[in-house]
């Protein structure tokens, strides 16, 4: 089973992300989520899932710290992470690639881009 994970303090962009992605549960994806950097780590440890959506700035410990540790620490290169956030530079951008962000997006992101990421990472074209 595949697995989707998303990070996030905001419960709104929570609940958002995951009303997105709902349709890829048919196709035997789970879709979990934290609330915070600490349990979203916890999560890549326990279940190594397929595709991340890693809000940068949270309580415990930044998308930028979890996505350090997630490519570098546990050399989990088959995580693609997507870096979520409402900080838009170029450094920011450029720090988030250095992490080991495979994508980063600036919110307020569109549904149609999170669903076409998903279905590239997922291999699966939704109908």
């Amino acid at each position: 089973m595949a697995k989707v994970l998303i990070v996030d303090d905001e419960e709104n962009i929570r609940h958002l992300l995951k009303r997105t992605l709902e349709d890829f549960e048919d196709y035997d994806v789970e879709i979990l989520t934290a609330e915070n950097g600490a349990k979203g780590l916890d999560i890549i440890k326990e279940h190594k899932p397929e595709l991340v959506f890693l809000d940068v700035m949270m309580p415990e410990m930044s998308g930028y710290e979890v996505s350090r540790a997630a490519k570098y620490e546990l050399k989990l290169d088959n995580v693609y992470i997507v870096m979520l956030t409402a900080k838009g530079q170029k450094i920011d951008k450029d720090k988030g690639i250095d992490v080991g962000a495979d994508l980063y997006m600036t919110k307020p992101f569109n549904p149609n881009d999170i669903m076409e990421i998903a279905e590239e990472v997922l291999g699966i074209q939704l109908l």
